[in-house]
């Protein structure tokens, strides 16, 4: 991708993330609908053209950050935010929910997907963050009204077919009716509960927050919830600053991420020597592109690797581990460049032992990557995501309260 090396230090190479990352949401949107592209070729133009509803959702996300760092002016950014809502608003729906991955131009939904509780979650998430932040009236009215008319009773119930249901289903499809998983256990879901706790029209009774599961692991000293892939332990903080807070069970998620950050650390430490790329601190196994496919890679806890290290994964923990997570960005920059640095920044993915090196990166990845620079230069996506009403209400209806804790001093990731 790139064709010779460039020496880049951190403070530089931080910014080149998020603008490139900012580039991908801009450049890869469709010039008349607004729809985000699911990926791109990360070295040249490409013919794809699948959209991801979370990929709009975090394109939105971004355009008031790239107001504050002066990528764009700020009439650009409403422009470009109200086509896209007006867009989203006229997309075949069911009860307010949208399909996963739909075509770039058409909307019409693409691969037989599904109706997509979370993805559709994320693509309000980003919506409300970016009407709070660019303080612009009719796009707020546009997005209240996507948003108002989201059954999450419906999503919660399986459309009434199951009338005491406490968790929330993955979806929908029109083959076959409702998905039989849900989200009854600690995952990246997190956010959605809030959206569906505080939704101005049909909310959800409090007790569905403590109706999903909370398993905890524990590798070495550390104590975290499930473990796994990184992405499910970052999705929710790159909009809710979860620090210095603990839910009415006690539970401490920021704690619990950091926890998972550094547990994985110390894993791709520990199997450094089993695989080249996990060598001089390099980690970061979440959910991404692999050499033979797309995979849900995670340690401790849950885990499945082969060597395959993203990022992203490792960039985004910059809200947990900010030293760490530098250190890891860098290292990787300065060892793969040459092999892995393109136009919006690094490919999603790369594997040394196998000499495999990602052409692609993916919407999703990034947009977490870039809120999450952003909260790390200032604090900018959680500071307006809090004053948004409908989150101010889940996070009480959640029973959130203010703690001091210092996370470095390893405070219980449980506490009555």
């Amino acid at each position: 991708m790139a064709s010779s090396q460039l020496i880049m230090d951190t403070p530089t190479l931080l910014e080149q993330l998020a603008r490139r990352a900012f580039d991908f949401f801009w450049k890869e949107a469709h010039p008349d609908t607004g729809f985000v592209k699911d990926r791109a070729n990360n070295a040249e133009r490409d013919t794809f053209d699948v959209c991801s509803i979370a990929s709009s959702g975090f394109a939105l996300a971004s355009l008031p950050i790239a107001v504050r760092r002066r990528w764009i002016t700020n009439s650009q950014a409403i422009r470009r935010a109200e086509q896209m809502m007006e867009s989203h608003l006229q997309l075949e729906n069911q009860h307010g929910w949208l399909y996963h991955f739909i075509h770039w131009e058409t909307g019409k939904r693409q691969w037989q997907c599904e109706i997509s509780s979370i993805d559709t979650g994320l693509f309000i998430m980003g919506a409300l963050f970016a009407a709070q932040a660019l303080e612009d009236k009719e796009l707020m009215k546009r997005v209240n009204q996507f948003y108002e008319r989201m059954d999450f009773q419906w999503m919660l119930t399986d459309g009434g077919g199951k009338p005491q249901e406490k968790t929330l289903g993955h979806g929908w499809k029109p083959e076959n009716g409702f998905l039989k998983n849900r989200w009854n256990e600690y995952s990246e879901h997190m956010f959605l509960y809030l959206l569906a706790l505080g939704s101005p029209s049909h909310t959800l009774p409090a007790d569905c927050w403590e109706a999903w599961k909370r398993p905890h692991a524990r590798y070495k000293n550390f104590e975290l919830l499930l473990g796994g892939p990184l992405f499910i332990h970052q999705m929710s903080h790159a909009y809710l600053d979860f620090r210095a807070r603990r839910d009415r069970l006690g539970y401490h998620y920021g704690v619990s991420s950091r926890n998972a950050t550094l547990a994985q650390q110390a894993f791709c430490a520990e199997h450094a020597s089993q695989f080249k790329t996990y060598a001089e601190g390099i980690w970061g196994l979440t959910a991404c592109d692999g050499p033979d496919g797309y995979r849900a890679y995670g340690a401790p806890g849950w885990v499945e690797h082969d060597g395959t290290i993203a990022p992203t994964a490792s960039i985004t923990s910059i809200i947990f581990t900010p030293e760490e997570s530098q250190r890891a960005i860098q290292a990787i920059y300065d060892r793969h460049q040459k092999r892995l640095w393109g136009r919006y920044g690094f490919g999603n993915a790369f594997n040394v032992d196998r000499d495999w090196w990602d052409k692609e990166v993916i919407g999703i990845d990034l947009g977490m990557m870039l809120l999450a620079l952003e909260n790390h230069r200032s604090g900018m996506v959680w500071e307006f995501t809090e004053q948004i009403p409908a989150i101010k209400r889940g996070l009480q209806k959640a029973g959130f309260r203010t703690v001091e804790e210092d996370l470095s001093r390893a405070p219980l990731l449980l506490k009555g």
